[in-house]
C-alpha cells in the first residue's frame, strides 16, 4: 500500500512539473532556431588549400557553406612547398575531421590522398587548379559553392588507388589519374606555371608543340604475370582514368573502381603519326592501330634503355629508368555528386 502511494506522489510531482514548463513557455517562447548544438556536436570538415591556387574570398565562402548547412567552422590548413598536403590531411584526420576538402589543383589532390588512402575518410574536391582532371571525371560541379555542398552532402564512393616506385624507392607515391613517362611527363615538366596562369589548359598545348619531334624511346613493359613486351615508342601512361582536358578519352576502358589499371603507349614518329594517334583519342577506338597500344593489369613494370621524365599525376619527378606501379582496389573514399556521371567504359 505504502509504495502504491509513493507512486501517485512521484507522478503528481512530474505532472507539476510539466505543467510548469508549459506555463512558463507561454511567458518566454522559445525560438527553435536558437537552439543549435555546440561546436563539438556538429560535423566537422577540414579543407586543404593550395594558396597559390584558390582565389580572394574562397575561404568565407566555404566556410559559409559549412556553417550554413550546420556544419562547425571548417579547419582551414594550407599547402607549403615543403609539404604540398600530405601532413596537413593527416592532421585533419587526427582532429576527427569527417571529411577532408582538397582545394587546389590535381597535385593537391594527390597529395591530400596520399594521407586519406586506407583511412575510410572521405574526401571532398574544390577544384581550383589548371587541370582537374579527377574532379571532371567523377562530375565534380565548378562552381565552388556547389562543389562544397557536394563534398558535405553528396554520395560516398570508393575508388581504386595506383601506387607507384620510382627506381626502386623505399616509398611508394599514390596517383589517382594518371602517371608515366616519356613525352607525356616531358610537356609536364617543360610547361611553366606562370604560363599555365595566364593560359590555362592551353599552356599544355604549347608545350606539347614543342616537344613532338622527340625521338622514340626503347621501353619494356611487364604486365602482371605475362611475359614482358618490348616496344619503341613516345610515352607510356598508366591510368586510374582516363579523361583527359577537354573531355577527351585517352584509356576508354578506364574507370576509377574497377580494380585494375589501364596503360597505354603512344608511338608516332612522324606529324602524320601523331595526327593518327589524335583521330585514335577523339574516336574513343581502344585497339586495331600500331601507334596506340591499350592493356589492363593490376600491376605494372615500365623500364626505359635510358633515364626519361616522369610525371605522377601531372607532377614532373624527374627522370627515371623503372615505374613499378600497382593498384589498391577502392582504398579511397571519395565524396561524389549523388547523381554519379556515365563514366562506365565504352564496349569492344
Amino acid at each position: 500500500m505504502n509504495e502504491w502511494w509513493i507512486l501517485v506522489l512521484a507522478a503528481l510531482l512530474i505532472l507539476g512539473l510539466l505543467v510548469g514548463v508549459v506555463v512558463r513557455g507561454r511567458r518566454h517562447t522559445v525560438d527553435p532556431d536558437s537552439l543549435t548544438a555546440e561546436p563539438e556536436d556538429r560535423p566537422l570538415a577540414a579543407v586543404v588549400a593550395n594558396p597559390t591556387k584558390v582565389e580572394p574570398g574562397t575561404r568565407a565562402r566555404i566556410e559559409s557553406v559549412c556553417t550554413g548547412l550546420g556544419w562547425a567552422e571548417p579547419l582551414w590548413l594550407e599547402t607549403t612547398v615543403e609539404d604540398p598536403g600530405t601532413g596537413q590531411a593527416t592532421l585533419a584526420v587526427e582532429k576527427g575531421a569527417d571529411v577532408v576538402i582538397a582545394c587546389g589543383g590535381d597535385g593537391t589532390v594527390r597529395s591530400v590522398a596520399e594521407a586519406l588512402a586506407g583511412t575510410g575518410v572521405a574526401m571532398g574536391l574544390v577544384p581550383a587548379g589548371t587541370g582537374n582532371l579527377l574532379a571532371r571525371t567523377i562530375g565534380t560541379p565548378e562552381n565552388m559553392n556547389t562543389a562544397t555542398r557536394v563534398a558535405l552532402t553528396g554520395d560516398d564512393r570508393s575508388i581504386d588507388v595506383g601506387r607507384i616506385r620510382i627506381d626502386g624507392a623505399e616509398e611508394e607515391r599514390v596517383f589517382l589519374v594518371m602517371a608515366g613517362t616519356g613525352f607525356d611527363a616531358a610537356i609536364m615538366e617543360s610547361t611553366p606555371e606562370a604560363l599555365k596562369g595566364r593560359v590555362g589548359p592551353l599552356a599544355y598545348v604549347i608545350s606539347g608543340l614543342r616537344a613532338m619531334r622527340g625521338r622514340r624511346m626503347r621501353v619494356t613493359i611487364g604486365l602482371d604475370d605475362a611475359a614482358p613486351l618490348r616496344r619503341r615508342t613516345r610515352t607510356v601512361l598508366v591510368g586510374n582514368s582516363g579523361t583527359l582536358m577537354g573531355g577527351l578519352v585517352l584509356m576508354p576502358k578506364a574507370t576509377v573502381d574497377d580494380g585494375v589499371l589501364d596503360v597505354v603507349s603512344l608511338a608516332p614518329s612522324t606529324l602524320v603519326g601523331w595526327v593518327a594517334v589524335a583521330l585514335r583519342v577523339i574516336t574513343r577506338r581502344p585497339r586495331g592501330h600500331e601507334r596506340v597500344e591499350h592493356w589492363q593489369a593490376r600491376s605494372i613494370v615500365i623500364r626505359t634503355e635510358s633515364p626519361q621524365p616522369c610525371q605522377v599525376d601531372g607532377d614532373p619527378v624527374g627522370d627515371a629508368q623503372e615505374l613499378a606501379i600497382r593498384v589498391e582496389p577502392r582504398a579511397l573514399v571519395l565524396r561524389v555528386p549523388d547523381v554519379a556521371p556515365p563514366d562506365t567504359p565504352d564496349p569492344g
